[in-house]
């Protein structure tokens, strides 16, 4: 019998139970027996085990967060980390890893591979910001829930003339604030991937008041930075085990600002995790159940160090070192949708 291990880590995304259940069931198809890590890298480390079979994954489809648990515990940054994971694969009889997560995840995986562990990862991100992917597991869901947001928001904004913001998720990658702003009908989009002028921003209002358009909706990703500002506005200056500091708090600083140009009241709302929560988007839903399967399908191939992606229609083995060299940024080729309403 093949034995498969199976681990989430980083922050949970809409979907990554349907990725559990498919690695489980069409692993069981072909001959795999699945056992689950607990609490993302921090399960291979201490041996937080759970079996997987085919009865633990029924009704888990709809279901968001991860049955297995998750936390941003790298092994690396940890003393004898890495020989603890290699002992718990050996006294498992793990002949796989199968990763789910972002690019610090996926980053241990391959980093691992250096130590003969086998490994295939699966993306899933809501911030859709990992390379040589078209789509990583969350995305959809995520720009489900702010396109709704953007609508109520709505309402509010023109009922009572005010300027609302709505500060989403997006570190480096403006991939949610301009698609969601595009699908919910933002006003100004802010992405990480160009800074900003708040003095254009004023412009930008002023200029739909001229109109007699009495609100206007902001987007801003946590990433986006302010000209006259050294980097991204932070919530916290700590960092975490992956060198990451917190991000938020862009949207205060730009009704701050907005505050002393205008009369007319601003407001923040911010997201925050409400973006990652609930259940997965039928895209989401298809799109893991797809990257569970294939997978266990690279694995029994022998495809090792690698990453299930979508490309156009396609499922595809890609090299996890190509795609954690660098972010996926929005496309330049896109940043018309920005002003394409103005």
């Amino acid at each position: 019998m093949i034995r498969a291990g199976i681990l989430t880590g980083g922050g949970d995304s809409p979907g990554i139970n349907a990725a559990i259940r498919s690695v489980v069931r069409f692993g069981y198809k072909h001959g795999v027996e699945t056992i689950g890590f607990r609490e993302g890298w921090l399960g291979p480390m201490e041996d937080l085990t759970k079996p997987l079979e085919v009865k633990d994954v029924s009704g888990i489809l709809h279901i968001g967060g991860t049955i297995l648990g998750s936390s941003r515990t790298n092994p690396f940054n940890i003393e004898g980390g890495v020989e603890k994971i290699m002992g718990t694969l050996k006294r498992n009889a793990i002949d796989f890893l199968v990763a789910i997560g972002g690019d610090d995840t996926l980053g241990v995986a391959h980093r691992l591979a250096e130590h003969g562990v086998n490994a295939v990862g699966i993306p899933q991100t809501i911030d859709n910001d990992i390379a040589m992917t078209d789509y990583a597991i969350g995305y959809s869901s995520a720009l489900d829930v702010i396109t709704e947001a953007l609508d109520r928001l709505h309402t509010t904004a023109f009922s009572h003339h005010r300027v609302l913001i709505l500060e989403v998720m997006g570190r480096n990658a403006g991939w949610l604030s301009l698609m969601g702003g595009i699908a919910g009908g933002a006003d100004v989009i802010l992405i990480p991937e160009q800074e900003f002028d708040i003095e254009e921003v004023h412009r930008k209002i002023l200029h739909r008041q001229a109109r007699k358009k009495h609100f206007s909706i902001i987007i801003v990703a946590e990433g986006a930075m302010p000209k006259g500002l050294d980097g991204q506005v932070l919530a916290e200056a700590e960092v975490d085990s992956f060198g990451h500091v917190r991000l938020g708090g862009v949207g205060q600083y730009i009704a701050n600002q907005l505050s002393k140009m205008m009369e007319i009241p601003v407001r923040v709302t911010n997201l925050a995790y409400l973006q990652r929560g609930g259940s997965p988007s039928p895209f989401d839903r298809i799109l893991a159940t797809r990257f569970g399967a294939a997978a266990i399908e690279f694995a029994l191939q022998k495809k090792f160090d690698v990453m299930t992606a979508i490309q156009g229609t396609k499922i595809a083995a890609v090299s996890l070192e190509e795609a954690l060299r660098e972010s996926r940024p929005v496309d330049p080729g896109l940043f018309y949708l920005i002003d394409l309403f103005e």
